[in-house]
């Protein structure tokens, strides 16, 4: 399982404790651009784990970054921008591998383990969420922000997003909010905390570990999982407004709510909201509403591949791509004028079965695992 790719450096560890090569260690490694994912490197993540299911020693996949701001910042914008202007190959062959992956995390059957150190986003959430220890640091920034681009929260986020208590996971995914660590606990989107400068420990002491059995590793991290601080974004009263604003099914009626309340909260993420896509908006909340009520990740994951092949080709994401990324005005013009605008047709013709070429479906071995939300 030894495999040196300039983007993804994909090691299985032996040590003298663990002669046979128990953990499988990927390690981001393009910092240049937050290690933001591209084809290549979700293949070279793909064929890790797939190849790990036969490798009877495995105990243990830790997913990590080399060096640089963040864990990983998303996918490879430019590429879908490029992509979703012509004819949608290269984004569509990105998409399903990065789904792919995001289905085999899920299930898979050996602990998984992603040090959410930095900048975590978009694909990089997608590649640290569906295991099943997710450790934060006090660098970890963490966000959905796709509606600000005109795209939306994908990699599963129609899974977990509904499934995070008090509507947070809904907030998350229509403004972009970004969270800290002790939010990220807070939410169940982070299982432990360390601080940084102890995770080289913390690695020495798994790669040492006489016996990785998985109550062993649990152990170990119990050992040395602190006390994240004060609650930022999610805090008890924050919660209260989430909870009371963001459990309607339509932007229409979380935009009545919010202005209808004076409370400086309300009227900030009000503000917050009308700057983003409002297509976008109406989308993703309908993608939510109907990610709730799915049976499994693997039937929100094919929703998600309709609705990502698609809306890359949409002005909105080629708009939102120019005004935030590439031109930085900030001043998208947007498609609809605000979300009393937006035709529910259209929106739901988004996710009608695809025609033009095929459905979304795991080529995952069977898995003996489960998922995490």
């Amino acid at each position: 399982m030894t495999d040196n790719i300039d983007l993804v450096i994909v090691q299985t560890i032996e040590t003298a404790a663990m002669p046979k090569g128990q953990i499988c260690s990927i390690k981001l490694n393009r910092p240049q651009a937050i290690n933001a994912l591209n084809y290549e490197m979700v293949s070279a993540i793909k064929e890790a784990l797939i190849a790990g299911l036969t490798n009877e020693n495995l105990k243990l996949v830790i997913v990590e970054h080399v060096g640089g701001r963040g864990f990983c910042a998303g996918g490879d914008i430019a590429m879908l921008k490029q992509s979703g202007a012509s004819d949608g190959k290269a984004a569509q062959a990105f998409f399903h591998s990065e789904y792919q992956i995001n289905h085999l995390i899920a299930n898979y059957p050996k602990p998984y383990l992603a040090f959410m150190d930095g900048i975590v986003m978009g694909g990089g959430v997608g590649i640290s969420i569906h295991g099943d220890y997710r450790i934060a640091t006090e660098n970890t920034i963490f966000a959905m922000p796709e509606t600000g681009i005109g795209l939306l929260p994908d990699v599963g986020g129609g899974w977990f997003l509904p499934r995070l208590k008090n509507h947070i996971g809904i907030y998350l995914a229509l403004t972009g909010a970004r969270l800290r660590a002790a939010d990220c606990i807070e939410a169940g989107i982070a299982t432990h905390f360390v601080n940084a400068d102890k995770l080289p420990k913390l690695k020495t002491a798994i790669e040492n570990a006489p016996s990785l059995i998985e109550k062993n590793i649990e152990n170990i991290l119990g050992e040395y999982n602190e006390n994240a601080g004060d609650l930022d974004l999610l805090s008890k009263k924050n919660q209260e407004n989430i909870a009371r604003h963001f459990a309607f099914g339509t932007m229409q009626e979380i935009f009545a709510s919010l202005g209808d309340d004076e409370n400086l909260w309300a009227q900030a993420q009000l503000a917050l909201l009308k700057t983003k896509s409002p297509q976008t908006l109406v989308l993703a909340l309908e993608q939510l509403q109907r990610g709730a009520k799915m049976k499994n990740l693997a039937e929100v994951l094919a929703m998600e591949y309709r609705l990502s092949t698609r809306v890359i080709a949409l002005h909105d994401f080629q708009e939102g791509v120019r005004a935030m990324i590439i031109d930085k005005d900030f001043k998208p013009k947007w498609h609809d004028k605000s979300i009393y605008d937006v035709d529910m047709e259209k929106i739901n013709a988004l996710f009608a079965p695809l025609t033009d070429y095929e459905e979304w479906e795991t080529s995952c071995p069977p898995l003996v695992g489960g998922p995490r939300f």
